[in-house]
């Protein structure tokens, strides 16, 4: 009974006969860790920012409010490591959610990296024999008992093939007639025993606290929990087919196949099953490495420029990225023998398990996005926003749109470096300017763009260590200036578009100029300000809260009082009031127009 009770816990119809009484007591109490950690934030939450800041204490909830998001943040971290499985993953996942979550939280989470103590090699060596169907010993000329990497869902050791069994590489992909190359070194991946069980369990405790979390509006409103929660169990159940894997290696190296200055391992199918992925092993120097990649003699500007160029590649043109460009993932690659004028070094992808697929709508949005950024367009980077569904229904389109010309003014053009530069009182001018935006928050990112989010964010922060002074914008202004010439060349649909967008601007010039004389001739002549409104709205309701707190505390100490008293009916009547009365400021109120 107990067996079958744990694994209805596990959800999604799983069950692991296989699993003993142990390990399953063992994933039914890290379900209630998992659930119980998260209900504890939840109502901290609602403790601080609904109860504390209907009764008139907002400003303090607001004042310790950065304090207590830092400190949940780093509790999970800290429960992540220490518990691995799913919620590392989920923790990286959370890391890009920089239109839901707080900055300190997303500060705290962006540097968890996949890395958690390894599994003992009996473990490993039992689940590997029991998938390839044979000894190691007699699969492998050498198979290295200590792991490369262990990350949470699998771990990765070097091991060395039978010259009989060796990768058969072309030496020239465009010309097959000429002899192979043998690869024997090979890195074996490997999962983590039981992991699925475990991969089970945290995604059942995720569904529970999703369908808590998703009835707190100031989230739900941005973003679909249940569908989030989806899209998180699906790349994550990607990730453990190692099959899956293996294939986007391929591809990935189908697209890049004319890039001799981009390397993707070459995957040995004859040792690869759901759970067990071989590739061959291009391990080199760390992409963080900077000293060695320095001493090494490769510009390290040239290496960020290169990384940002693939991903260009991939995101605009291929729509298939690599999702996970974490340090571990990515190698630089010297060249021992490279003829004049050719790459002395190659840029080297390796764990493709975290892939992301762009549809042709939202390559169009990107598009967009990158044209728009390159020519400084602020009424483009808003259509695009609306291509790619960034934007709430409620969102304020022209107040973004000039705030988006502000800071292209104020930003574009600058290196990495100069962005770091920018002083406070300047940041602090923009967010008064447009301190609506920044308190409505008129932006979401959909769930397919959950990665490349994560991605991009990721990548720019690679890029700005390889080399502080990188320049965005002096790296996708050529590709832009490209994708623009394509749209303008092929389409004479864009000449006669702007032709009357500009004509159409200059017809109504004077009709729009004698309307405003005519407003102010007749004192008709006003700014509106929408933030008067919303301020009005703040200060009724905290007038509101206010007296509200004062009647409720009246009343509750004189129900104290009364209760020491011995008069117990009116002690009661008393504090029923107070609680009624906290209700009624607690409760929303309808606005009235």
């Amino acid at each position: 009974m107990r067996k079958e009770k744990d694994a209805q816990i596990l959800g999604q119809n799983y069950c692991f006969p296989s699993l003993s009484v142990t390990i399953m007591l063992m994933l039914r109490f890290r379900y209630f860790q998992i659930v119980f950690f998260f209900l504890r934030v939840i109502l901290n939450l609602l403790f601080w920012d609904l109860f504390l800041s209907a009764i008139g204490f907002r400003r303090i909830a607001r004042r310790t409010r950065p304090k207590r998001l830092k400190r949940f943040a780093v509790k999970f971290r800290s429960l992540a490591v220490r518990m691995g499985g799913v919620l590392i993953k989920v923790g990286q996942f959370l890391s890009a959610r920089v239109d839901v979550l707080p900055i300190e939280i997303i500060q705290e989470l962006a540097s968890l990296q996949d890395e958690v103590p390894a599994v003992d090699y009996e473990s490993i060596r039992s689940l590997a024999e029991a998938e390839l169907g044979a000894p190691l010993s007699e699969l492998f000329a050498h198979f290295e008992t200590t792991p490369l990497a262990a990350a949470s869902l699998g771990q990765v050791h070097r091991a060395k093939l039978f010259p009989q069994d060796a990768i058969q590489i072309p030496m020239d992909a465009a010309d097959p007639s000429q002899p192979a190359k043998s690869i024997t070194d090979i890195v074996v991946k490997i999962q983590r025993p039981d992991i699925e069980a475990v991969v089970a369990i945290d995604l059942a405790a995720l569904k529970t606290v999703g369908n808590l979390i998703k009835r707190y509006r100031p989230i739900s409103r941005r973003a679909d929990i249940p569908a989030l929660i989806a899209e998180f169990s699906r790349t994550l159940y990607e990730e453990i087919d190692y099959i899956a894997e293996g294939n986007n290696a391929v591809r990935f190296a189908e697209n890049f196949k004319d890039r001799p200055d981009v390397r993707v391992p070459s995957v040995d199918w004859v040792h690869t099953t759901k759970r067990v992925l071989a590739l061959e092993d291009v391990y080199a120097i760390k992409i963080t490495d900077y000293e060695h990649i320095t001493n090494a003699g490769i510009d390290r500007g040239q290496v960020a420029k290169r990384l940002f160029d693939t991903y260009l590649q991939q995101i605009f043109e291929d729509g298939f990225f690599h999702a996970d460009p974490h340090p571990g993932n990515l190698f630089v690659s010297p060249l021992l023998e490279a003829a004049e004028g050719e790459s002395k070094w190659q840029l080297t992808f390796v764990d493709f398990g975290m892939a992301g697929h762009i549809p042709a709508n939202m390559r169009a949005g990107l598009r967009e996005l990158a044209i728009a950024t390159a020519t400084q367009d602020a009424a483009r980077q808003v259509r695009s926003y609306q291509l790619l569904g960034v934007l709430l229904p409620s969102a304020d389109l022209k107040l973004i749109e000039r705030m988006e010309g502000m800071i292209f003014e104020r930003i574009w053009g600058k290196s990495m470096a100069e962005l770091q530069e920018i002083s406070f009182e300047e940041m602090h001018d923009i967010a008064i300017e447009f301190r609506e935006i920044i308190y409505s928050m008129p932006f979401q990112i959909p769930q397919d763009m959950i990665y490349l989010g994560r991605t991009i964010a990721i990548l720019s922060g690679m890029c700005t260590g390889l080399h502080p002074e990188f320049n965005f914008w002096e790296s996708i202004t050529p590709f832009a200036q490209d994708l623009l010439a394509e749209e303008a060349g092929s389409n004479w649909q864009y000449w006669l578009s702007e032709a009357g967008s500009i004509l159409q601007t200059l017809i109504g010039l004077p009709k729009r100029f004698d309307r405003v004389m005519g407003q102010m001739e007749r004192g008709e002549f006003a700014v509106r300000i929408p933030e008067i409104k919303l301020h009005l709205r703040r200060i009724e309701r905290s007038g509101r809260q206010m007296t509200g707190a004062i009647i409720f505390f009246a009343l509750l100490v004189s129900g104290v009082q009364l209760h020491l008293a011995d008069e117990f009916v009116f002690s009661w009547i008393l504090m029923g009031s107070a609680f009624l009365n906290l209700l009624w400021v607690m409760l929303p109120r309808r606005r009235r127009h």
